[in-house]
């Protein structure tokens, strides 16, 4: 598993991108964050759309919440970004969760790579 790192605002954030998705379930989940510290030595982690299942975005079944919950526990923060609105346009519930999020300090829903990284180091 490899990232791409980029600093900002003199912090560290690893990027997951790529065309196959490498957040699936909640043990990669696990690795992901592991690998962030080890490697990048950083809790602040940008997710591409594409580098996540698309059951993530089925908040039906739970996966999300599983996940969302370990990165709390461990103190990740964390960023998505890419293009959500047909997403968004098919499930209210996934539009309430990601204005929700966004309110937050931990979880984001963004558009691009920098608006990912510029909340996470914020």
């Amino acid at each position: 598993m490899e990232f791409s790192i980029i600093e900002n605002n003199g912090l560290k954030v690893a990027l997951a991108q790529g065309g196959a998705p490498l957040l699936t379930d909640v043990q990669s989940a696990l690795d992901l964050l592991a690998t962030a510290s080890y490697v990048a030595d950083t809790n602040l982690i940008a997710f591409e759309k594409e580098s996540v299942h698309p059951d993530f975005f089925r908040l039906s079944i739970g996966l999300a919440g599983e996940i969302l919950q370990k990165f709390i526990n461990y103190g990740v923060k964390a960023a998505f970004y890419g293009d959500f609105d047909a997403l968004l346009k098919r499930s209210e519930p996934l539009r309430a969760f990601v204005m929700e999020s966004n309110k937050g300090n931990r979880i984001f829903f963004v558009s691009t790579r920098e608006e990912a990284v510029e909340r996470l180091t914020k």
